[in-house]
């Protein structure tokens, strides 16, 4: 760079030429004469105490000092209200924990705490530091976690459960029936002769409406020579239930029925002495007391015994 200086006092212009070096000269000389500046009034304060210069350091002090505070104050404040928040989450999933368990039939162990010797003396309050905070934060926050966790156990059991109850055959297949012949060793109503009598006999007049006793699948709806009009209904995992004697069919193999939907009505055919409903259920094909599982629904108390 050049810099030509005219001037009335000079007989000639004058040519500077300003080289690079020179533009960093000038800034390093800057740059020294601005901390020395500052140091030379810091050294000023400190040996002379001059109030101008002593003050605007205590400002400035006060200031950072403030603000950290402050930023201090915000995140203790958002901490405990975070911890507020993880408190009140503990003991809202433990009472909702005891409802849904009793609804699923799960007893919950409870922890036996070891009795506190007795205690007492002035209250004084004891702020928690940040540290603290934290911890109890992060203590909660995996209480929480684990609680989840047993909902999800709970959730799965209700679902087991739910799914159980509509699959189990519990509803009875007629209303207001007369219970005749039970599960279980009988003398033979046409041969006379000692038999096993696989099922319950409902008696009830020829038209009587005969409901399916749990959801299901419709294995096989005919006639057979000892059963008559029989209906054959799985409810999974290898356990179905029998219609027999039957007047009428109102289902068709393959077909999805719902607890309580009609399948038939009562009837005298096969190998029957009277219109009633022969009912059984198998577990993978061998016959257990229908019984056992009626029981297990409301509706058992109210059948009628010969």
């Amino acid at each position: 760079m050049q810099i030509i200086l005219v001037s009335r006092h000079l007989k000639a212009a004058r040519t500077i030429t300003i080289m690079p070096r020179h533009l960093v000269a000038a800034v390093i000389v800057f740059t020294a004469l601005v901390f020395s500046t500052s140091a030379f009034f810091s050294w000023l304060s400190v040996h002379f105490r001059l109030p101008l210069v002593e003050d605007l350091m205590l400002s400035l002090q006060q200031q950072e000092a403030t603000k950290t505070r402050d930023h201090l104050n915000n995140n203790l404040q958002l901490m405990a209200t975070r911890l507020g928040e993880l408190q009140g989450r503990v003991m809202q999933l433990d009472t909702l924990g005891e409802r849904v368990s009793g609804l699923a039939g799960i007893k919950r162990e409870r922890v036996q705490e070891a009795a506190k010797p007795a205690q007492g003396g002035p209250y004084v309050a004891a702020p928690m530091s940040a540290d603290a905070l934290q911890l109890e934060i992060d203590r909660l926050s995996v209480e929480v976690e684990k609680k989840s966790d047993d909902f999800a156990l709970l959730e799965f059991k209700l679902l087991e459960k739910r799914v159980k109850d509509r699959l189990l055959p519990t509803t009875l297949p007629i209303k207001n029936a007369l219970l005749g012949s039970a599960f279980g060793y009988r003398a033979d109503p046409i041969a006379g002769l000692r038999s096993m009598h696989e099922g319950l006999d409902f008696a009830a007049e020829t038209g009587t409406p005969i409901v399916v006793a749990a959801d299901g699948v419709v294995l096989s709806a005919s006639y057979h020579g000892d059963y008559g009009n029989v209906v054959d209904v799985d409810h999974g995992d290898g356990l179905t239930s029998r219609y027999a004697h039957m007047s009428r069919i109102d289902v068709k193999p393959g077909s999805l029925v719902k607890r309580g939907e009609t399948v038939g009505a009562v009837g005298n055919t096969g190998r029957s002495t009277g219109p009633h409903l022969h009912f059984e259920v198998r577990m993978l094909g061998v016959a257990q007391n229908p019984a056992h599982f009626l029981k297990q629904g409301d509706e058992y108390a109210l059948v009628k015994h010969r």
